[in-house]
């Protein structure tokens, strides 16, 4: 016995003409705050807060803050004259010989 199956149409009073499309919700998703250079002492320990402080005093400016992934940031301060520099560890401590290289 084979399939006999029928389908019909069915008409109606509305026209062949698509569907508007749908408005849209604004995004609820917020971007992710970029780590830059307007807020450097962000994520500093605390230790480190108080030497870069301490460093601040003396002339000396925060350079950079490294960043590496799964560690903590490591601040490299530089001395007035901008010939020296070194690097405040987590429990603030210097590092008057750190093995950073840095470029020109």
């Amino acid at each position: 016995m084979p399939n006999t199956a029928q389908s019909t149409v069915v008409t109606g009073p509305w026209t062949s003409r698509p569907h508007p499309p749908a408005s849209r919700s604004p995004e609820r998703r917020r971007v992710a705050p970029a780590c830059g250079p307007a807020r450097p002492c962000d994520g500093l320990a605390p230790a480190q807060l108080v030497t870069l402080e301490a460093l601040r005093i003396f002339g000396w400016r925060l350079g950079f803050v490294r960043r590496p992934m799964f560690l903590a940031p490591i601040p490299v301060v530089f001395d007035p004259a901008g010939t020296r520099h070194v690097v405040i560890l987590e429990d603030g401590t210097l590092d008057e010989h750190p093995t950073l290289k840095l470029r020109n």
